[in-house]
């Protein structure tokens, strides 16, 4: 039977009821889903609080599923959805509180990045998260979660010429901080040689 096809009759099965149904599409789809988050969202408590708001969602969604579509794409465009509400909300606090402390300390700000330490290529992680959202959204979905181009574009209901944009201007941002590094590096070691 194929994954497809486990996961059609799981989604079946838990809209009938069966909530250990459930609780199986969540252990055969969580790595993906929350490696995602936690790539998107740097914080890792709020990236576990949102993955279970996407199971949550996913959940109430789960009747309006369209058993013709691949599974794993529609959870991670539910994902990608919360993740989006989730950065609004962040970004809807942060001006508050940046409205606040102006009006009660001046201007004071902690800002606190916390980063996914433990994936193998930490500096290129880096320069992704560095990136635009937009383009972190199709880096992270394409190279990290291993979709096709198609998928990506359904997942995030973008036109699939929209996926290759981002992802070539993605790349070509890569490879211009790479290329800047490298020259810096090349000039401190000539540097280093004269002196």
């Amino acid at each position: 039977m194929s994954e497809q096809n486990e996961y059609i009759i799981l989604v079946k099965l838990t809209l009938a009821g069966d909530h250990e149904a459930y609780g199986e599409l969540y252990e055969k789809t969580v790595t993906d889903v929350y490696r995602t988050v936690r790539f998107l969202v740097h914080d890792a408590a709020d990236a576990e609080d949102l993955v279970q708001e996407i199971y949550i969602q996913a959940y109430r969604s789960l009747a309006r599923y369209d058993p013709g579509r691949a599974f794993r794409p529609w959870l991670m465009g539910v994902s990608m959805r919360q993740v989006k509400s989730y950065r609004r909300r962040k970004m809807m606090q942060f001006r508050f509180k940046q409205r606040m402390e102006q009006m009660d300390t001046g201007m004071e700000y902690d800002f606190s990045p916390h980063l996914i330490r433990k994936l193998a290529n930490l500096p290129l992680l880096e320069q992704v998260q560095r990136l635009p959202y937009k383009l972190q959204q199709v880096v992270t979905l394409h190279y990290l979660n291993e979709y096709t181009q198609e998928e990506v574009a359904d997942i995030l209901d973008i036109p699939l010429g929209t996926v290759k944009s981002r992802i070539h201007a993605a790349l070509t941002k890569l490879r211009q901080k790479q290329q800047l590094h490298s020259e810096f590096t090349r000039k401190v070691d000539n540097a280093n040689e004269i002196g």
